[in-house]
């Protein structure tokens, strides 16, 4: 097992971003639990603490980004997309100004912290702003590249990030490839596409079926907008049948994203693993995963059922 990709967040803020002077860094009082701190300790005068005040930070870090900095805001993603997306939407998206949000703490895996805490639908909000781009990181590695990369791009992005430790999918050697998803293991039977966490669950269903002689096909779709239109249309004309698998709402996230593109330009059968319509509640990360329906043998019975009707 790996770090969290908020852990890597923190990682590559103390170790390499600090280095651009551009670079300054928001938090709104979460600045231990986001792992933003870090930046602190390495340019104390381009980290600020903003208190709990959400809609403040995106307003100062707009007004920052207008000024020439690099702004990276950080706070819960619940409070980000949720408390903060009128600024969002007003003062960062509609200008398209150079803001990165850094959103901790996404999805059900917060845990114990209830459903108050849970953003289920995060996705689904940033991707409806024009000029915002959405990337989800599948492990540590990709959450340092993506950041990287988020710097140096121009106009805001989204990145989404966890607080429990994910498995290592990728080495050393990785590159991030801006909007285009990841083939990670090539199959003709069907396609899952998932993306942040449940990216590690696919690769395991389709060691599975591979025992069972059913070759999938295995995408990391790590950039939720910009979706990669692309690779999805490829994936649909050599499988002819798809599931997507996230750690979200299955209405307005990957699953969505998909099925937009695939119901426009090659209806294909489709099935969605996600949160069903639903907030969370409060429990363990396992508890909830299985809860919820985010588990292999949940992302196998999706596969299995569409393979039949199909």
């Amino acid at each position: 097992m790996g770090i969290a990709t908020r852990a890597a967040y923190g990682k590559i803020l103390e170790t390499e971003l600090y280095k651009n002077e551009k670079v300054v860094v928001l938090d709104a009082d979460l600045g231990n639990a986001t792992k933003s701190m870090s930046f602190k300790e390495a340019a104390p005068k381009r980290y600020f603490d903003m208190g709990i005040s959400e809609q403040d930070m995106m307003g100062t870090a707009a007004g920052l980004a207008a000024s020439g900095k690099v702004p990276i805001a950080s706070t819960f993603a619940v409070f980000a997309a949720g408390r903060a997306f009128g600024q969002i939407r007003n003062s960062i998206a509609y200008p398209k100004l150079n803001v990165k949000i850094a959103a901790t703490h996404a999805g059900l895996t917060v845990g114990e912290d209830g459903g108050s805490h849970q953003a289920v639908e995060d996705i689904a909000l940033m991707r409806s702003l024009p000029n915002m781009t959405v990337i989800n990181p599948a492990d540590a590695k990709e959450a340092e590249e993506v950041l990287k990369a988020a710097v140096q791009y121009y106009g805001p992005v989204y990145i989404r990030l966890g607080r429990a430790a994910v498995e290592d999918l990728h080495d050393e050697h990785y590159q991030f490839n801006w909007g285009k998803g990841e083939i990670l293991l090539e199959g003709k039977d069907v396609g899952i596409i998932a993306t942040g966490i449940m990216v590690g669950k696919a690769l395991a269903v389709a060691a599975e079926l591979a025992k069972e002689g059913i070759e999938a096909r295995v995408i990391n779709m790590h950039t939720i907008k910009p979706i990669d239109r692309t690779l999805i249309l490829e994936t649909a004309e050599l499988t002819g049948k798809i599931v997507t698998a996230e750690e979200h709402s299955v209405i307005g996230g990957l699953g969505s994203a998909v099925s937009e593109v695939l119901s426009q330009e090659r209806p294909t059968k489709m099935a969605m693993v996600g949160i069903q319509d639903s907030f969370g509640e409060s429990g363990s990360p396992k508890d909830l995963l299985e809860k919820y329906g985010l588990t292999e043998k949940d992302i196998m019975l999706a596969v299995k059922k569409i393979i039949k009707y199909a």
